[in-house]
Parts: C-alpha cells; sequence; structure tokens
C-alpha cells in the first residue's frame, strides 16, 4: 500500500526564511569556512616546514 501524502502539509519556504538562510550563509557560515580554510592551509605548510625545514634547503 503506497503512502499517501497530503499535498497540504508541504510548505514552500517562505521570503523571510530564504532571506534569513540567504544572510546566515553569506554572513557567517562563508567567512567562517574561508579562515578555517586558509588557517588550516597555512597550518599544514607551518608544519611542513618545521619538520623538512624551509624550501630550498
Amino acid at each position: 500500500m503506497p503512502l499517501q501524502v497530503d499535498p497540504g502539509l508541504e510548505k514552500a519556504p517562505s521570503r523571510g526564511n530564504e532571506t534569513l538562510a540567504f544572510l546566515f550563509l553569506s554572513l557567517v557560515l562563508f567567512p567562517l569556512l574561508s579562515i578555517v580554510l586558509v588557517g588550516g592551509f597555512g597550518f599544514v605548510i607551518w608544519m611542513e616546514h618545521l619538520m623538512f625545514g624551509p624550501p630550498g634547503s
């Protein structure tokens, strides 16, 4: 027996929710991710230099 879903139960996201999601992504999530990624890459390079010495040595 197939599951019947009332089409009225699923609501499209409201404009306000989409605006809040956009603001969260653009003002919070993406800046934090960029800081973490750049900082993580710098940390990896720093550890590599500590273990193997600076480039060209």
